[in-house]
């Protein structure tokens, strides 16, 4: 059994708390938008964590819900923007590489939200297509940033730290 399989529940889920807690403040208290159409969460960095280990998952869909919870004004974020992070980690921990670990927070973000942020401005109609092209565009834009010129460099830094080298599955870049 290797090193990253043998932590104990207790560790697990302290590992999902921190998580957790890193990205509802950082959402939080970042002074950036960070809701509606144009967004720049840098917390969505975290969500290239899956890759490396489970215990992000429900790290970030706990922490994700919080910081919507906390932050947006919109109901339908606290539930269809955790969705997309949800099923993003989700599918994250299942990609082959980081590059492509990436893009999934960025595709599930832009259709998701792209669409409950096109739906909250004009709700139905002729203008939800324009809408939901813009929103979708614009959220992926700030989801691909985030994942790409902040996630990436955060993969290739953890496994270089000693003290967390027993966690993170092993993984080639």
């Amino acid at each position: 059994m290797s090193r990253s399989r043998t932590r104990t529940r207790t560790q697990q889920l302290a590992a999902a708390g921190l998580i957790a807690a890193i990205y509802a403040t950082v959402t939080l208290l970042a002074p950036i938008p960070q809701y509606m159409g144009v967004q720049f969460r840098v917390a969505e960095a975290l969500t290239v964590l899956p890759f490396l280990f489970a215990e992000a998952i429900p790290g970030l869909a706990v922490g994700c819900f919080l910081a919507n919870l906390l932050g947006s004004p919109l109901m339908l974020d606290w539930v269809f923007g955790t969705l997309a992070t949800l099923l993003a980690a989700l599918w994250t921990r299942r990609m082959p590489n980081p590059y492509l670990a990436a893009l999934p927070p960025v595709i599930c973000n832009a259709v998701i939200v792209g669409a409950e942020i096109a739906w909250f401005c004009v709700q139905e109609g002729d203008a939800f297509l324009p809408a939901y092209a813009i929103n979708a565009f614009t959220v992926g834009l700030g989801e691909a940033v985030a994942c790409y010129v902040l996630g990436i460099p955060l993969l290739r830094l953890l496994p270089r730290i000693p003290s967390l080298r027993g966690w993170l599955t092993a993984r080639e870049f």
